[in-house]
């Protein structure tokens, strides 16, 4: 290198501050999105220091998840205008990447929570406690309803949650009413829901009401189910109650944690008034 171009960086110097390989500078230089400052006539490329700023861009824009044939197509048409442009869609991106994640990361600390409060749990117990009010956003109303309508509200239900950033990471659970449990129609559910502990705005809620909860568990899948609502209806007699308007389920342990249907734990919670 000559006195004269001191002030410009090889392509070896210039890809160590980059941060990279020589052949990735001479691949942005055979695509045309990022050239030397000039020659010499032996051919030696040189970069100005002031070209550090385009790499990084173009790094940037790579990680955010830009193809080189559009970050090519903007280095022929460069203009302030179009690189705000891009850097507003990118902002935009990204913000939306970070709700996604925030999302994600309530779900994984309600899961834990849940899962921790249930390694204390005694499912051998009935309890009568009091629960506070709860915001659930229900599925449309699913009583009476066929197999088949069933598993289309189901997946419906899903995609709402997800296209809506509505799971919470709480399990999803049913609501029967009174008058369905009292024929022993124990899975002629109204309603599927999901607790919200933080309510996004624009959406109808139901607000469970806060009250008494005779509050048991079922060890196994649903065929055998009854079995644990007649041990809580002997325990609501014993204890001179009456069942509520809404019986809420939801699972405890599932197909997640345990590979056997027998090994399955339902929290049965039946809202109870005095006698």
């Amino acid at each position: 290198m000559s006195k004269k171009d001191r002030k410009y960086l090889t392509t070896g110097a210039f890809a160590k501050l980059c941060k990279v390989n020589k052949q990735t500078i001479f691949y942005y230089d055979q695509i045309g999105i990022l050239s030397p400052a000039k020659k010499n006539e032996k051919g030696y490329r040189y970069y100005s220091i002031h070209q550090l700023e385009l790499f990084f861009v173009i790094d940037l824009l790579k990680d955010l998840g830009m193809s080189l044939s559009d970050i090519q197509q903007y280095m022929q048409n460069k203009s302030p205008e179009s690189f705000l442009s891009i850097m507003y869609r990118k902002k935009e991106e990204i913000v939306k990447k970070r709700q996604e994640i925030e999302m994600k990361e309530k779900m994984i600390e309600a899961k834990i929570a849940l899962m921790e409060e249930a390694s204390q749990l005694d499912f051998d117990q009935i309890t009568l406690e009091p629960l506070p009010e709860a915001t659930l956003y229900l599925c449309r109303n699913i009583q009476n309803i066929s197999d088949e309508e069933f598993v289309e509200v189901v997946s419906d239900f899903i995609n709402e949650l997800q296209i809506s950033q509505l799971d919470s990471g709480y399990p999803i659970g049913s609501i029967t009413k009174r008058e369905q449990i009292l024929k022993g129609e124990l899975s002629n559910y109204s309603y599927l829901y999901i607790e919200q502990p933080t309510p996004k705005e624009g959406y109808p809620y139901f607000q469970a009401v806060k009250g008494d909860f005779l509050i048991g568990y079922h060890l196994g899948d649903e065929k055998t189910i009854s079995r644990t609502y007649n041990r809580l209806f002997s325990e609501m007699e014993r204890l001179h109650l009456a069942l509520g308007e809404n019986v809420f389920e939801e699972y405890i342990y599932d197909t997640v944690v345990k590979n056997h249907k027998e090994q399955f734990v339902t929290k049965i919670m039946m809202q109870v008034d005095p006698l």
